[in-house]
């Protein structure tokens, strides 16, 4: 197993679309850690660790969103892992 970290910025209309509760829906149900929220900027930002295949899963979730969201790019910096989570949770600002 090859535990990972990917840093993700989500560009589009993902706020006000239940994109952080559907992330956090998602990481969970792939047994991936860390957190999702909203910027200022209008973007959604996570950080997702795992198994890297669970991560990977998580990520490509990420590209597609929520329904009613409208996902146009998906910035990925893979960081290392560092096994700081124990569950993905929603922060608020």
């Amino acid at each position: 197993m090859q535990m990972v970290r990917a840093h993700v910025i989500v560009h589009g209309r993902v706020q006000g679309v239940f994109f952080r509760a559907e992330t956090q829906r998602a990481a969970r149900e792939r047994n991936v850690a860390g957190w999702v929220r909203n910027r200022r900027d209008g973007t959604v930002e996570a950080v997702m660790e795992g198994d890297k295949a669970d991560v990977e899963s998580a990520v490509a979730w990420c590209r597609q969103g929520s329904p009613l969201a409208e996902v146009e790019k998906v910035d990925v910096a893979w960081e290392p892992y560092s096994g700081d989570f124990s569950a993905f949770d929603v922060r608020y600002a």
